[in-house]
């Protein structure tokens, strides 16, 4: 039987909340959600708290700088790429502060490797996807930042009992369906077959130091399973309302792997409030739906806000926390209902 770093019941954040202030956010997400907690990211605070670009600061020997179309690779770093680095250091050091004496399970998230390939520019302006030795180097020189990412906050933290690491992958999709546009918008690139994704994105989750639990989050249609799988995700993280029939061959062989779900269930941004009841019956239906032990559920899915939020109000991003946390026991109190 597959064990999962978090006890039954449990609910997490996908990573982005709105505003600026980093060790609020940290002091919510220690308070709400004790049984995962995370690291926020805070896009508000500008260029360099950005996805593409946090994630890019990880790069190994690959300096970016910000061009007006955007993160583009260069000769040596730019401003910033600098401004980037800052907004990560400063963030460790106030979850090294904040999370003094903490035991549990930790979560932390970047954006993947193909989601970055589809946005970083080569210097003379293509996207870096539309380069099969160019997005292997990135591959290789992100695997390598990622694994000294994370030995540096389980380091900062060192009652981290297991470290999820989240790869966001919203881009995933689109590579594999070539609807990405060419930098220039006129054109499309060309799709990248799945096998080949699927060794790119082993090539990172396989750097991972030991200790580590490696999910995928892709909050859009058409979730790429097998590939996900196929690369060595322990966990796929998705927002609940895309799922289709369809997708349920995936879904179900996924879950008969003991492959983890975290069930996108509360809107990302300022919603009227839902009972916690209609919250956890996304993942309940499912669950029954598809004949899995109901045992399994709260133990299995880990329910979350269905993407991050970085555009709701402080008041809603805190309510959604909560919400998630209280649906979470729906799960364990009577899933076989």
């Amino acid at each position: 039987m597959e064990t999962f770093p978090w006890d039954e019941a449990t609910a997490t954040g996908i990573g982005s909340h709105p505003g600026e202030d980093h060790a609020e956010a940290l002091r919510l997400v220690l308070g709400e959600l004790p049984g995962l907690p995370y690291l926020p990211e805070l896009p508000a605070r500008g260029v360099g708290a950005d996805m593409i670009g946090r994630a890019a600061a990880l790069l190994v020997e690959l300096p970016v700088e910000v061009q007006p179309s955007g993160w583009r690779f260069t000769d040596r770093p730019g401003r910033d790429a600098k401004r980037a680095r800052d907004h990560l250091r400063r963030d460790l050091d106030g979850l090294e502060e904040a999370a003094q004496g903490y035991e549990g399970p930790f979560k932390i998230q970047v954006c993947g490797p193909w989601t970055l390939a589809g946005a970083v520019e080569l210097r003379h302006g293509d996207r870096t996807l539309a380069d099969a030795g160019a997005v292997r180097d990135l591959a290789e020189s992100f695997a390598e930042g990622l694994a000294a990412h994370v030995a540096q906050v389980r380091r900062r933290v060192p009652g981290i009992t297991e470290l999820v690491v989240q790869l966001d992958e919203p881009g995933l999709p689109g590579v594999l369906a070539g609807t990405v546009p060419t930098a220039s918008g006129f054109g499309r690139l060309r799709a990248v077959e799945a096998p080949v994704a699927t060794e790119r994105l082993r090539s990172v989750l396989a750097a991972l130091p030991e200790g580590s639990f490696p999910i995928v989050h892709c909050c859009a249609p058409e979730v790429p399973f097998g590939v996900l799988r196929g690369a060595g995700a322990r966990g796929v993280s998705l927002d609940a309302a895309l799922l289709r029939r369809r997708d349920e061959d995936g879904i179900g062989e996924a879950v008969e792997a003991g492959t983890a779900f975290f069930l996108g269930v509360v809107p990302g941004r300022d919603a009227p409030p839902a009972d916690v009841g209609v919250v956890a019956r996304p993942a309940v239906e499912l669950w029954r739906r598809m004949g899995f032990a109901p045992a399994a559920l709260a133990r299995q899915v880990v329910l979350t806000p269905s993407c991050g939020l970085a555009g709701a109000s402080p008041g809603y991003a805190r309510a959604a926390l909560a919400r998630c946390r209280e649906a979470a026991r729906v799960l364990r109190e009577d899933p076989g209902d």
